[in-house]
């Protein structure tokens, strides 16, 4: 399996540059050709010459490490991810063969001089369409570092494993458990994604939709830190599996939040993929969609928090597994 990367351009300030000029690219001893370093070992007297007032071993390590997998752990035919400036939006490109590497100083219009040849594929992936926990991988302060869910990303792109055998049909945890969550009825549902909201850290949850309504079927609102208060406006939607939400049903839930809020459809089913870009209409309040997948990524990760009587009703313990 190829492995995948993420290398981050100042939080996508420079991901236009990476694009259209087929590279990507790292900062650090801006002055000095690296292409020929063949170990790790040998770039932390450079690194400590570079920067004599860091003196802390964890950030020198941490720093080393990072340009070390740039130099030589990325492979010719592995994946390379970068966040654009507008963070739904990922791109993704395949490092060209070996050496790919030059260097590349007095760029005007990108600093970073240490570069990979990619080939960036034409259209991006949208963050909210990947699980939970890789969307939280993703999240990492890190410049330059390999993303664990290699398999789901090579599956979104394209290059995952197509061939699949007639005589044995995979057990599938996620199908298992939405069939559980399946078996409560509309308000119940919405009442198991008021909890949810509250074990994530929402405060104020309040359960406020009626069946059938189309609108805003509960609100809550999360205090991160004092730093950030996020009002939020969530719609509910217990659907078959293999059903998709159509983008104007995201659309309706939008005209239902005001100016001042951020909204989120959370579904036991799927979404169009025109409903992402209702979603994420610039000028409008986000949408965040949840689709069955991460629902229950979700769901797994707060699961200790979800009041004892739901848990017993789902029938599910611990790692969601069938009690």
């Amino acid at each position: 399996m190829k492995n995948v990367w993420c290398v981050r351009a100042d939080f996508g300030r420079y991901a236009g540059q990476f694009i259209q000029n087929d590279y990507a690219a790292i900062g650090w001893a801006e002055t000095q050709d690296l292409g020929s370093i063949a170990s790790k070992d040998q770039l932390y007297p450079i690194y400590k010459a570079t920067y004599p007032d860091d003196k802390s071993t964890i950030v020198i390590g941490q720093q080393v490490g990072q340009i070390s997998r740039f130099l030589l752990d990325i492979a010719a035919g592995d994946i390379v991810i970068t966040p654009d400036s507008n963070t739904e939006k990922l791109w993704h490109g395949i490092v060209d063969p070996n050496p790919s590497y030059f260097f590349a100083p007095n760029d005007p219009l990108c600093p970073y001089p240490h570069r990979r040849k990619v080939q960036w594929a034409k259209d991006p992936l949208t963050r909210s369409s990947l699980s939970v926990p890789l969307q939280n991988t993703l999240r990492s302060s890190l410049t330059v570092f390999s993303v664990s869910q290699a398999e789901e990303v090579l599956k979104a792109i394209g290059l995952g494993d197509t061939v699949q055998s007639t005589a044995v049909v995979p057990y599938d945890p996620y199908h298992v458990v939405l069939n559980q969550i399946l078996t409560l009825d509309d308000k119940e549902f919405e009442i198991l994604v008021g909890f949810l909201l509250e074990a994530i850290g929402f405060e104020g949850t309040e359960v406020i939709g009626k069946t059938g309504d189309g609108g805003v079927d509960a609100t809550g609102e999360l205090n991160v830190s004092n730093l950030a208060k996020i009002k939020l406006f969530v719609q509910a939607k217990r659907y078959k599996l293999g059903t998709k939400i159509l983008a104007n049903q995201v659309r309706q839930l939008r005209q239902a939040i005001p100016s001042n809020g951020q909204g989120a459809f959370i579904t036991t089913a799927d979404f169009q993929k025109k409903a992402f870009d209702i979603a994420l209409e610039v000028g409008f309040p986000r949408i965040g969609l949840i689709n069955g997948h991460q629902l229950v990524d979700l769901l797994i990760e707060h699961w200790a928090k979800i009041p004892d009587e739901f848990q017993k009703r789902l029938s599910l313990k611990s790692g969601l597994v069938i009690a």
